[in-house]
């Protein structure tokens, strides 16, 4: 009996990309040594797919875009760049290249891990705006570590 060669070829559905990405990044934000939040609600009403704090203060946001579809109906990435020190884009693995701007940082995710592809400029906020961030990111943080179950 021959031998076959067994091709599977995995496809996943939108919301199943953006889920991995979004772990993606945040989990390679951690191995950047960042603490990530995911979904944060910011000061100009826009949501942040991730946004991590840095050892030292600075923050982080990336925008999360499960295919070429969603980065062309979605314009509001723009309005991220006021409450952070850095912005990046996150992509599944095969996002084609040309597509994305050149000025955001790009990470590349899946839902194990990350790589930076282009770091991200530095832009660093305002002190007074670095504050208020800083103080709404960890009330964030407390107040969701309420609504999950402990571990023990």
């Amino acid at each position: 009996m021959a031998a076959t060669t067994l091709q599977i070829d995995l496809v996943f559905s939108r919301p199943q990309t953006t889920l991995a990405v979004t772990r993606g990044a945040a989990r390679l934000m951690v191995d950047l040594g960042y603490a990530p939040l995911l979904e944060v609600g910011l000061p100009n009403g826009r949501r942040a797919d991730v946004m991590a704090l840095g050892p030292r203060g600075d923050i982080v946001i990336c925008e999360v875009k499960s295919g070429v579809e969603d980065y062309r109906v979605d314009r509001k990435w723009g309005e991220y760049g006021p409450f952070c020190d850095a912005f990046y884009f996150a992509v599944a693995p095969g996002f084609p290249d040309g597509i994305l701007p050149d000025e955001p940082g790009l990470i590349v995710a899946d839902g194990f891990g990350g790589a930076v592809v282009r770091e991200a400029p530095a832009t660093p906020l305002a002190p007074a705006r670095r504050k208020a961030l800083l103080v709404a990111f960890a009330r964030l943080g407390a107040m969701r570590t309420l609504r999950e179950p402990s571990a023990g």
